[in-house]
């Protein structure tokens, strides 16, 4: 396979014609502004699969009814201890911070909260909604599903079943990044082989299988007729992981699942999450300093002259260098762009 060329893009460049493109496409100021820079947010932190490269599936999904836009956020449910929330199909970028901020305001009065976001579109880099917690003083978890057509290989099989069901939970520190742990339940998200696949690079072994179930690091595999399938990460512990955010996700709520005749060509996720505060509940103290006293050990094994990273400090090493020389975007996602650009009625994406 042949690498295709890599542009930079200014980060800044990026997000506004990014926010040009959902302007021209119906979204109100406030949707476009939350997708733009949740969009380019994802790139900066290196997480491209989740970037401005997925803006022509959303721009699809607008055009066929799958993705809502300008919706508003519905509490369906309220037990006190237990919000669910229906987003109608709304920008999932929009739905998922509004539900957050919910949840994050219940658990500053109550000292915890459990809030269910059913049937959004797309919502993104799920770390995204843990850094939110975060940043409002709150350790969260976060369990989501996808719908949108199996995609993923259970352990053991060579057929898809289910998507890639990511995982999130977040920890704020004082004076410090929190630190954020987020990953699919496959050993590589959709999005990353679609980025593979449009750079010309091969995949590493053993995260595709081929149509006929054979592994393969050819990203195209996946995009097939019919298509090949991603696999668990973990083996046994990755599928059990992700059927775990199938069940809490979706099921548990009412919301749609993934099964044999879901997915209607619109990636529709819903997403559990448990939002603690430990001011409210009397522990900041103590969770702090036992916090600093397990990272302190954990890095301490770099004395020795090892690598240890705490989960999300590649993304903002990532962050700071992008942000200085540019996002790097391969050639084959901007005249994805371009196109997206000119379906909504832009002359093009932009001067990049």
């Amino acid at each position: 396979m042949s690498e295709t060329k890599m542009h930079l893009v200014p980060w800044d460049r990026l997000q506004a014609n990014t926010l040009s493109v959902f302007r021209a496409a119906g979204s109100e100021p406030r949707e476009a502004q939350l997708i733009a820079e949740h969009l380019v947010e994802a790139n900066l932190r290196g997480h491209d699969s989740h970037g401005v490269g997925v803006v022509p599936m959303y721009i699809n999904g607008v055009k066929s009814g799958g993705m809502v836009m300008n919706q508003s956020l519905k509490v369906a449910i309220d037990t006190g201890a237990m919000l669910i929330c229906d987003a109608g199909q709304g920008a999932g970028q929009v739905m998922a911070h509004d539900a957050m901020a919910l949840g994050i305001a219940r658990a500053k009065d109550e000292g915890s909260a459990i809030v269910s976001l059913r049937n959004s579109h797309h919502i993104g880099r799920i770390g995204h909604w843990a850094e939110q917690c975060a940043a409002a003083g709150m350790v969260s978890i976060h369990f989501v599903n996808v719908v949108a057509g199996a995609i993923v290989a259970p352990f053991g099989g060579t057929q898809s079943r289910l998507g890639t069901n990511p995982f999130a939970a977040a920890f704020p520190r004082d004076g410090a990044p929190p630190v954020v742990v987020d990953f699919a339940t496959s050993k590589l998200a959709a999005g990353k082989v679609r980025v593979a696949h449009n750079k010309g690079v091969e995949l590493p072994p053993g995260a595709l299988l081929d149509n006929q179930g054979k592994p393969t690091i050819n990203p195209g595999a996946l995009f097939e007729t019919p298509p090949g399938s991603l696999t668990t990460f973990g083996e046994h512990k990755g599928w059990g992981m992700m059927l775990a955010c199938e069940l809490l996700g979706a099921a548990l709520v009412g919301a749609p699942t993934q099964h044999e005749k879901a997915g209607n060509g619109a990636v529709i996720n819903s997403m559990f999450s448990v939002i603690v505060s430990p001011e409210r509940l009397g522990t900041a103290g103590p969770f702090a300093a036992e916090m600093e006293a397990v990272l302190g050990w954990v890095l301490s094994e770099n004395e020795g002259g090892g690598s240890v990273k705490l989960p999300g400090m590649p993304e903002l090493e990532t962050r700071a260098k992008r942000l200085a020389e540019g996002v790097p975007v391969d050639a084959a996602t901007l005249e994805q762009l371009e196109a997206s650009a000119r379906d909504v009625g832009l002359k093009g994406f932009g001067a990049v």
